[in-house]
């Protein structure tokens, strides 16, 4: 398709590069598992604009091929309509004075062929062929698989509860969610072909400031079951458990060997992402989701007491999550003032915050635990606060707005330098970071291009708290002793979500895959409350109370991204107050307007309705 513009010859640099970026964006939208009618359509809407307006093929004929294309997207199209664009392709190949015309509708005669099963399949079913991984690209990137279009609009039409009541369908932390998700929803959306993706985390932030969570009430339980379901560990993962689980009419016990609830989003998130109390808003409606009780400060730290609570309850979730930090292997890691990043912000989730007034500190890693660490430092009254990484700014893991906004509280970022030791004083407490400079390399087998020592000497970072942020490790061996297999601390589990051979145990979360983000560990609690319903000997469905509204044409004018906004870097460093303001209501309103409906309009459109039960 590159010859095609090329082949306009009055086409200005300007134009060259606007087909350029409309490309760059097509390629972004449209991930491998897209549906090809779709891709087929984008493209034929680029090649219709580019046209220069003097042949009838191209000018007319390409604006109706467009149209017929958008019939079978829509659900409306038959087989009548397919050989309508086969006739229509066929006339423009053969009549278009130029390549835009000949080549666009070359394509589409291919792709009519090529991609036969899935034209059909939009015409008999009016959705994509099963094939498809990616038929609503929010949703499908969503781990959750939460109906992203359904809340947007229903916040938008003012029903805020409802909002919450169809996230929590497939979420049951609407709030932390709001908070401190990544968003990988926004990676595909289709807003994207047009100007920028919908801020769908600020949408959900949206409905939950105008509603707490605990004051929309759940669905109702359903019959109890009379089974028993121990779940160990009320991080993210055994919180979703739980909450469906209780609501298919099943007895939940949460063992939490923390005084609350929580696991990492309260113990490892500080108060200036995500409140405590806004947590606690999440936690208090899962609670009354049906008949939960909770055994805090239970410490599950043998395979007989492993043993004792699956022999008590008909199954057993465990979703202990990684809870320490990884240690680096420098001399004198051991020294004073040497800490794991993780334990440093337990401590400051448990309300026991150090002080740092007046001292040097030192964050080895690049994540968002590094940052995390390093913007609590700085509220601990750290006299200066800096990131060492042995890679490029560039290669960082943790979000970019992460890292921007360290940077604005005052965090040196000290880049491409690799720890080799901590340097200690007489007392035996570290002195400083001697570290070895970097120079970026090829790429390695994770896809990242790779540090290397540089041929420059040695250098020393002086500091007086080193905090170390490398990634965090699983306690397994009391279950590894209980017979569940582990590879690096990581429980080896079927497809199901159960441990081979050990009936009635299911793991998920953090101890499944290796730490990862919040909505992964809440989907996989979802899964795997599923699944022990199915290992229980029921299918249960759920009614999530509320369903999207009827979907409008909204804007498809050119509309700027209403970003949430923070607090200034100057006045939020010096306390551990929420840093993000709420939208304001007409930015609410236009970002709602600027979604595209995608379960409605085009390839995610569905002609017998969306499921309302999960």
């Amino acid at each position: 398709m590159g010859k095609l513009f090329l082949a306009d010859s009055k086409g200005t640099d300007a134009k060259i590069g606007n087909v350029q970026e409309k490309f760059a964006r097509v390629a972004v939208s449209y991930a491998p598992g897209t549906c090809p009618v779709l891709v087929q359509q984008s493209l034929l809407f680029t090649a219709m604009n580019q046209t220069c307006g003097k042949c009838v093929p191209c000018r007319d004929g390409l604006p109706q091929l467009h149209q017929l294309l958008g019939k079978v997207l829509n659900g409306t199209a038959s087989e009548d309509t397919l050989s309508a664009i086969r006739e229509l392709a066929a006339t423009i190949r053969d009549t278009a004075d130029c390549a835009i015309g000949y080549e666009t509708a070359n394509e589409i005669l291919k792709g009519l062929d090529t991609f036969r099963a899935d034209y059909e399949s939009h015409i008999r079913d009016g959705v994509c062929s099963e094939e498809i991984g990616q038929k609503i690209p929010c949703i499908a990137m969503c781990p959750a698989h939460v109906d992203v279009p359904g809340y947007i609009a229903l916040a938008a039409e003012g029903d805020c509860a409802g909002a919450i009541n169809l996230i929590r369908k497939d979420n049951p932390l609407p709030t932390a969610c709001a908070m401190i998700c990544e968003h990988p929803c926004e990676n595909r959306c289709r807003r994207r072909l047009l100007d920028d993706a919908i801020n769908i985390r600020g949408m959900k932030k949206y409905a939950v400031d105008q509603i707490a969570a605990d004051q929309v009430p759940v669905p109702k339980a359903g019959v109890p079951t009379g089974k028993k379901i121990a779940v160990i560990g009320g991080g993210p993962a055994g919180l979703t458990c739980a909450y469906f689980l209780a609501l298919m009419g099943h007895k939940v016990v949460i063992f939490e060997r923390q005084k609350k609830l929580g696991g990492m989003l309260r113990y490892g998130i500080p108060n200036y992402r995500f409140p405590k109390e806004r947590l606690d808003e999440d936690i208090r409606a899962i609670l009354s989701a049906g008949d939960i009780s909770v055994e805090y400060e239970t410490h599950i730290d043998s395979a007989e007491k492993i043993a004792a609570i699956r022999s008590e309850y008909d199954a057993m979730f465990v979703a202990i999550g990684a809870q320490v930090g990884k240690k680096l292997r420098l001399d004198n890691i051991g020294a004073g003032n040497v800490e794991s990043a993780v334990a440093m912000l337990d401590r400051i989730g448990n309300d026991n915050r150090p002080d740092y007034s007046g001292k040097n500190v030192v964050v080895i890693g690049g994540g968002n635990v590094a940052m995390d660490a390093a913007r609590s430092a700085v509220r601990c009254n750290a006299g200066s606060v800096s990131v060492v990484y042995r890679r490029r700014q560039d290669d960082m893991t943790a979000l970019a707005s992460e890292v921007e906004a360290a940077v604005m509280e005052g965090i040196e970022l000290i880049t491409l330098m690799a720890p080799k030791a901590v340097t200690v004083d007489e007392a035996g407490n570290c002195r400083g970071l001697t570290v070895k400079p970097q120079m970026i390399g090829p790429y390695d087998s994770a896809g990242r291009p790779a540090p290397m020592d540089a041929n420059k000497p040695e250098e020393e970072i002086p500091c007086d708290v080193i905090l170390i942020a490398a990634g965090q490790d699983i306690v397994s061996k009391p279950f590894e002793d209980f017979g569940m297999p582990a590879d690096r601390g990581v429980f080896k589990a079927g497809p199901d979500t159960a441990i081979p051979g050990m009936p009635g145990v299911f793991v998920g979360g953090d101890c499944q895959t290796s730490p990862a983000t919040a909505i992964r560990a809440i989907a996989a609690g979802k899964v795997a409350a599923h699944n022990i319903d199915e290992y229980l000997g029921y299918h249960h469905k759920l009614s999530c109370e509320a369903s999207a509204p009827a979907a409008k044409e909204n804007n498809r004018t050119l509309t700027g991204r209403a970003n949430i906004t923070e607090r200034p870097a100057a006045i939020r460093k010096h306390d551990f107050c929420h840093v993000e303001n709420a939208l304001t209501y007409e930015e609410a309103i236009q970002e709602a307007g600027r979604c595209l409906r995608c379960d409605h309009f085009g390839c995610g459109v569905l002609k017998g309705g969306r499921d309302e039960t999960c």
